[in-house]
């Protein structure tokens, strides 16, 4: 262990009163660690936050407006496709009917068209039946059906004076007729013993089959609105059966305000168990904090039971030197009310969570306040220089303070801080941090090594001290979920306190 030079700059503060085993107050470096605590002003309660939507609100406009994109793609999809499966069918009907009428064709003896069969179809004998026929090609007049009367459709294989030539059918929607839209399916055919490429036609008025896809959509529309009318409301079922455990953690909580219970023990499932265990965790949580805070009250009350005893004896007296022991007195209570109320910020620090501190850092600090104190010693300090735990930098002073102190005034003049020591005996965990404070006094005897972490219990009494010491840091270090530890050191022969916190993630 390297000696530590001794300093001779007097110390910036008076030397706090401590306790044989570890009954002093924090140490607080100058300049580093955390001084006298400040008076902190009473903040205004921030004001709730306005509620927002709820889930049930939330997961029924999600859920309405899926049903809605959902089922509206998915009925012009399917519209489109009846759509379409009605006008093959239409389509289908003329070519059939087309194909007849190419098959039924002959050239007479003057190069016309003629057929040796009537068309079956009663309708291309009816005028304005809404069935008609056409035939036309080279200069020949057009020949038509007795229902098309007077008029004469427009043929596209006509407009091209016999150049045109489909050999499959062709079919287009027309308005040449006011009033009577119609379809025309139409094919290019060159008949036997002619040259002329004659342009067969069969148009029929669209009405029917318009009539047709009007009733397909009337009766996908309707069916679609009942179909998302009762997704919507088994949605609704959906999110109210869903979000009834949440119901039930409410009541439970509103049980344990009005009943004082402990837990919530309901059962429930396991995607809500998890926020119920948090809820528990918390609660005891905070059962915890109370139990820090009635703890430190108490230190305080029996802190400052022997100053108020002395002042009222030496009152009660008329003691010559009420002033002095007045002025003596009230130092020590403002020492253990500040460090009281540094605690009790502490334990609010400690709900915060996520601090980390380097612990070589603060164990560099304190050693520096403790040579002012105690200038004559030697104070050594080795291991991880990268260690950091879960823990706030003036709490950690505020431990490592009591420890190396009080291993100063009451040890042999030397003191050894280890930070994770390589142990056999103790092999590093990884998720707490060891610290070893040594020293080569006397040490503790092992029977009393227990009661040392009492309050008020002091092992040498000639020597000022509150008894605390000890009993702070062990109520810190559990606090932040450490823990603290006596024996005898093996290399000075004094007292070896191990002190385990966790690490920083």
């Amino acid at each position: 262990m390297a000696s530590v030079t001794a300093s001779t700059t007097p110390p910036t503060h008076p030397a706090p009163e401590r306790a044989s085993g570890g009954d002093a107050p924090a140490v607080l470096p100058a300049g580093e660690g955390a001084g006298a605590p400040d008076s902190v002003a009473a903040a205004a309660p921030p004001a709730a936050p306005k509620p927002r939507a709820s889930l049930a609100r939330r997961m029924g406009l999600i859920a309405a407006g899926w049903i809605f994109v959902l089922l509206l793609g998915g009925g012009i999809a399917l519209e489109r496709t009846l759509t379409r499966q009605v006008e093959a069918n239409f389509d289908e009907q003329l070519d059939y009917i087309l194909t007849a009428m190419i098959a039924s064709a002959e050239i007479d003896p003057f190069g016309e068209v003629w057929f040796y069969r009537a068309l079956g179809d009663q309708r291309f004998l009816e005028p304005g039946s809404g069935l008609y026929w056409q035939i036309s090609g080279g200069d020949f007049e057009p020949i038509a059906s007795r229902s098309l009367w007077d008029r004469t459709m427009e043929l596209e294989g006509s407009r091209e004076k016999g150049e045109h030539f489909d050999a499959d059918v062709h079919f287009y929607n027309s308005a040449q007729f006011p009033g009577e839209p119609i379809r025309i399916a139409e094919r290019t055919v060159i008949l036997p013993g002619s040259e002329t490429r004659w342009t067969f036609a069969v148009a029929s008025a669209t009405e029917q089959m318009d009539a047709q896809i009007s009733r397909v959509r009337l009766i996908l529309i309707w069916s679609f609105v009942v179909l998302g009318l009762g997704l919507l409301v088994m949605a609704l079922l959906q999110i109210r059966y869903g979000l009834s455990p949440l119901r039930r953690v409410r009541a439970a909580i509103q049980n344990l305000r009005t009943t004082g219970a402990g837990r919530i023990t309901e059962p429930l499932p396991l995607e809500v168990q998890p926020l119920v265990d948090e809820l528990n965790a918390l609660i005891e949580h905070s059962e915890r904090q109370a139990e820090e805070a009635r703890r430190h009250a108490g230190n305080l009350a029996h802190a400052l039971k022997t100053p108020l005893t002395v002042l009222t004896n030496a009152a009660t007296a008329q003691d010559p030197k009420l002033s002095e022991a007045v002025f003596r007195e009230t130092r020590t209570m403002q020492r253990h009310v500040d460090h009281h109320l540094a605690r009790a910020r502490a334990v609010g620090r400690r709900a915060v969570g996520h601090a980390r501190t380097n612990v070589m850092a603060s164990a560099e600090a304190v050693r520096r306040a403790v040579e002012r104190l105690y200038p004559e010693g030697r104070l050594d300090i080795a291991g991880s220089r990268d260690a950091t735990v879960s823990m706030e930098r003036q709490d950690l002073d505020e431990l490592l303070g009591n420890l190396i102190e009080n291993a100063a005034k009451y040890g042999g003049g030397s003191v050894f801080v280890t930070i994770d020591p390589e142990d056999d005996d103790t092999p590093r965990d990884p998720k707490m941090c060891v610290i070893w404070v040594e020293d080569d006094g006397t040490g503790i005897p092992e029977a009393e090594r227990i009661r040392i972490f009492d309050r008020g219990v002091r092992l040498d009494t000639g020597k000022p001290g509150t008894g605390l010491g000890l009993a702070i840091v062990r109520d810190v270090a559990e606090i932040y979920g450490g823990n603290v530890t006596l024996r005898e050191s093996e290399d000075l022969g004094g007292l070896l306190v191990e002190l385990r916190l966790p690490r920083a993630e």
